[in-house]
């Protein structure tokens, strides 16, 4: 179903309200119904319930606005500039979507809204005038899309006004769809950057507390302008900046005193640096003026270029000066961007975006601070990991081959083996004792003679038993090695066991390095025997790591005995 809605106001197109009506039954019903509808809106359009024009819908609109000064002049600059040579001789009730879309696409593509085809001349100046190379060929420069976005939001404020007023049935702006929202990307300076910005306002000492009070506290430039020495409270206890009024611009009045952007006033704690520097600030202007015989009074503005203080600075001298200051430097950043500064340190710093919102001034309980004033630093995402895996649970070590078939056994030979180890760490089976014999193996885990068999060869491999004879097995005790790691190792002692004789017993020893226990084991061994004892003390070295003989020394202990039966040592002088 199409219908003639009338030409285009914008792009001179004919142009069609059409809906497409599914097959069936009641399709014929549905279409005069769908017509009866379009034809309505038609008739809205082209008899609107008023005559007023775009222009007059907008002029009222900003009249009544309660944004602040500065906005409404830069709203009342894209009326003149851009909306009110397109659509501002149209009836208020004749603009849709359709029209806002074009009109949208023409901005993107030209803020001087060209036709886009032959030739024309961007004249230096308006008027009858000789052109010179001012006058050049027209080049499209498309506007941004902030730009075209505060359009909109112009023009849906005005509309809203209209459908409450009765002047419209509905609202063109909301079917219309604007340039997309540019994604937040703060750059502040890094923390080097601001230690040779503050460094180097420094030179002069007023201009350097101006550029610390912004990157401490983040206020707005205007705010910075306006503080007075009233407002800063340093007594202990209360050291606050009471932030009250601020300097903005009027239209046709110059610079100005006013409210603060939000309205509402506000108080941001200082940190003890801030207070020493602002104390050391309000000594030098009262020497000053105390010097030239003048009064500083209370009131005074705190950044003022007077000696009496009676004059603010103006945000665009502090803009120009600290952007000559920064290009010096080589440093690509502007004065706003200390506020982003101050909003990154503050949230990598763990503070709260609710808190960091009412420092900067912000609404809607931090959700602007996080979204546009808060730059990723690598600190706070560094922070973050650390935070993480502080609550992950511990990682477990990584396992060698044997403590691996010792914790998860998959054979059933590696299943015997692995209980029997279990019984000898626990003592059940105590070091020097025979070890079960592959038959009670057989019986006592329900498995074959070669898996008994095979478990057996398996603990001798692992060092936990040795051969006295063809048909017997004795246990070795496991050798705890003694690091300076976090976890101590366990290691098994590979023992060679001489063959049995009346002057051998079971013994335990003790491997110390200068001082310090390296590893205990135990074996069988003479103690009268000086060769043996050297022997079982290379042997005990090398699997420690190994090293200079002389520097170890080897605890003899009988079991059940606390102190050494003795402790053998290496000369200095003898041959290792």
């Amino acid at each position: 179903m199409r219908v003639y809605a009338g030409v285009d106001p914008f792009t001179g197109k004919r142009h069609y309200l059409t809906e497409t009506v599914a097959a069936g039954r009641n399709a014929w019903n549905e279409a005069e119904a769908i017509r009866a509808r379009l034809l309505q809106e038609v008739a809205q359009r082209r008899a609107p319930r008023t005559n007023a024009t775009v222009d007059e819908l907008l002029d009222k609109y900003l009249d009544g606005f309660s944004g602040s000064p500065t906005t409404l002049d830069l709203y009342r600059t894209h009326v003149r500039n851009h909306i009110s040579p397109s659509l501002g001789h149209l009836k208020a009730g004749r603009l849709d979507a359709e029209t806002l879309d074009s009109f949208y696409g023409v901005l993107r593509r030209c803020r001087s809204r060209c036709a886009g085809r032959g030739r024309r001349t961007d004249h230096r100046v308006n008027g009858t005038h000789e052109c010179n190379e001012k006058c050049q060929p027209h080049r499209c420069r498309p506007l941004a899309p902030t730009t075209i976005r505060h359009i909109h939001f112009i023009l849906s404020g005005a509309y809203k006004r209209a459908v409450r007023w009765g002047w419209v049935a509905e609202n063109p702006t909301a079917k219309a769809e604007p340039p997309p929202a540019p994604k937040p990307n703060p750059q502040p300076p890094s923390a080097a950057d601001a230690a040779r910005i503050v460094t180097t306002s420094w030179r002069d000492p007023d201009w350097g507390t101006l550029v610390w009070v912004a990157m401490t506290t983040g206020v707005r430039r205007g705010e910075l302008c306006a503080i007075r020495r009233s407002s800063v409270d340093l007594a202990e206890g209360r050291e606050t900046l009471w932030l009250r009024r601020a300097i903005r611009r009027k239209p046709g009045a110059g610079w100005v005193e006013g409210d603060l952007k939000t309205h509402q006033q506000r108080r941001i704690a200082l940190d003890a640096e801030t207070v020493t520097v602002l104390r050391q600030h309000l000594e030098r202007c009262a020497s000053r003026a105390a010097a030239l015989r003048i009064e500083w009074p209370k009131d005074a503005f705190l950044f003022s270029t007077q000696p009496d203080g009676t004059t603010f600075p103006t945000p665009d001298s502090v803009t120009q000066r600290y952007d000559r200051m920064v290009t010096r430097l080589g440093i690509d950043t502007t004065l706003h961007k200390l506020r982003h500064y101050s909003a990154t340190e503050l949230i990598a710093a763990g503070v709260d975006p609710r808190t960091v919102a009412g420092r900067l001034g912000h609404g809607g309980g931090g959700t602007t601070t996080l979204r546009t004033y808060t730059a990723w630093v690598s600190e706070s995402d560094q922070r973050a990991a650390r935070g993480l895996g502080a609550g992950m649970p511990e990682r477990p070590l990584e396992l060698d081959e044997v403590s691996q078939i010792r914790e998860e056994p998959r054979h059933p030979y590696q299943v015997v083996a692995a209980e029997v180890a279990r019984q000898i760490d626990s003592g059940s089976l105590a070091p020097g004792a025979l070890a079960p014999s592959a038959a009670e193996l057989v019986v006592q885990h329900q498995v074959s003679l070669a898996t008994a068999k095979r478990s057996l060869v398996l603990l001798t491999e692992w060092g936990l038993l040795t051969r006295l004879s063809r048909n017997a097995l004795v246990i070795v005790a496991p050798v705890t090695l003694l690091s300076d790691s976090e976890r101590p190792r366990t290691a098994v002692a590979s023992i060679v066991v001489a063959d049995k004789d009346d002057s051998e017993v079971l013994l335990r020893f003790v491997l110390r390095r200068r001082g310090a226990d390296i590893a205990r084991f135990s074996s069988v061994a003479d103690p009268n025997n000086p060769a043996e004892l050297r022997q079982m003390l290379v042997d005990a070295v090398e699997r420690s790591g190994g090293g200079n003989l002389a520097e170890y020394e080897l605890d003899v202990v009988r079991p059940g005995d606390r102190d050494p039966l003795l402790t053998f040592v290496v000369s200095r002088r003898s041959k290792s």
